[in-house]
C-alpha cells in the first residue's frame, strides 16, 4: 500500500504563489507516475500536472497558462507543485495521486492511490 500526504496549501491573495508538497510512503516500488488534481464545488475533478517519477517527464493540460510546474525529489519520495500568479479560479482542494502506469496518462482513473488533499483558497 502507498500513502500520500499533501501539504503547503493555504489562503493567499490574487497574484500570490504557493508550493504544494506530496510525500509518499509505504511500498512505492511499483509507483511510476504521480500527479496533482484539483476539485472545487460545482466542478469536477481537474488534472493539473502529471510526472514520471523515473524519467522526470511532465504533462500539463492544454488549458494551462504556464503558471503550474510539477517536480520531484526522488531521494525524499516527494513531488512538488509550484503555482504562481494565483487567481480566484484556482481555489480548490488539491489532491496528490500515484499509480503504476508506464506512460503516466493525464487521467485520474489511471491512478490507484490518493491523498486526502490540501486546500488552496485565493481571494482578491
Amino acid at each position: 500500500q502507498v500513502q500520500l500526504v499533501e501539504s503547503g496549501g493555504g489562503s493567499v491573495q490574487t497574484g500570490g504563489s504557493l508550493r504544494l508538497s506530496c510525500a509518499a510512503s509505504g511500498y512505492t516500488a511499483d509507483v511510476n507516475c504521480m500527479g496533482w488534481f484539483r476539485q472545487s464545488p460545482g466542478k469536477g475533478r481537474e488534472g493539473v500536472a502529471v510526472i514520471s517519477i523515473r524519467r522526470g517527464t511532465t504533462t500539463y493540460p492544454d488549458s494551462g497558462k504556464g503558471r503550474f510546474r510539477i517536480s520531484r525529489d526522488n531521494a525524499k519520495n516527494t513531488v512538488y507543485l509550484q503555482v504562481n500568479s494565483l487567481e480566484t479560479e484556482d481555489t480548490a482542494m488539491y489532491y496528490c495521486a500515484a499509480g503504476g502506469s508506464y506512460w503516466c496518462p493525464f487521467t485520474g482513473s489511471e491512478y490507484n492511490y490518493w491523498g486526502k488533499g490540501t486546500q488552496v483558497t485565493v481571494s482578491s
